[in-house]
């Protein structure tokens, strides 16, 4: 089962729709443009992200040049990026799907100039906590980078505006997925610290020799 299938079938509510949804996956999947689905035209999507940080990044980034900001040797060490949708209502499954399918094939297709890869891992997940604080967000994806500037090259708008500086391909993913998206939200962070239970630290010391 493809990616789309599989994301299609998970994003269904009903028996009803699933049967639906089961034949459209199948028709997007025998197609051979993977980008093939039509951009919507609705307008911008709402994100949650404070702008005090978005004037901080973009000041910085002035700072030291685009090209320091950018660079792969810029800050280094892992950085998560985690972002989250909330799916419009009138979103069809196969479009939620297609959106996801595109997000997930950034990990391949996020690359510098050169050809390296950007993006060390990438993974998602549909919301199932019961909680009941997830403030009607649907969807998360967890994007591991090796490093600020790796994540700043990825991330490119608003913060880097020069084209020579960003991914193409996640501005295209964006410009595609907004459309389909109700409400966005993204946090990063470094990893400055790392728990585990005393059982697995023991055992990570002793296979490295300690």
């Amino acid at each position: 089962m493809d990616v789309r299938s599989l994301l299609s079938r998970r994003l269904i509510w009903g028996a009803a729709a699933l049967m639906s949804v089961a034949g459209l996956s199948q028709g997007f999947a025998a197609k051979a443009d993977p980008y093939s689905l039509p951009i919507a035209t609705s307008g911008p999507i709402k994100a949650d992200a404070p702008a005090g940080a978005t004037v901080a990044s973009q000041q910085l980034a002035r700072q030291v040049g685009y090209a320091q900001f950018t660079a792969s040797d810029w800050h280094v060490g892992t950085v998560r990026h985690m972002v989250m949708f909330k799916y419009k209502k009138d979103a069809t499954p196969a479009q939620r799907a297609e959106v996801a399918a595109r997000f997930l094939h950034l990990a391949q297709d996020s690359r510098r100039p050169d050809g390296r890869p950007v993006v060390v891992s990438l993974e998602t997940g549909f919301q199932n906590s019961g909680e009941g604080v997830e403030g009607g967000l649907q969807q998360a994806f967890f994007v591991t980078f090796r490093s600020e500037g790796d994540r700043n090259y990825y991330v490119g708008k608003p913060v880097v505006t020069d084209p020579a500086f960003f991914d193409p391909a996640h501005e295209a993913f964006k410009e595609f997925a907004g459309p389909y998206l109700d409400k966005v939200m993204v946090f990063d962070y470094d990893v400055l610290a790392v728990s585990a239970p005393a059982e697995k630290a023991r055992k990570a010391s002793r296979k490295n020799g300690k």
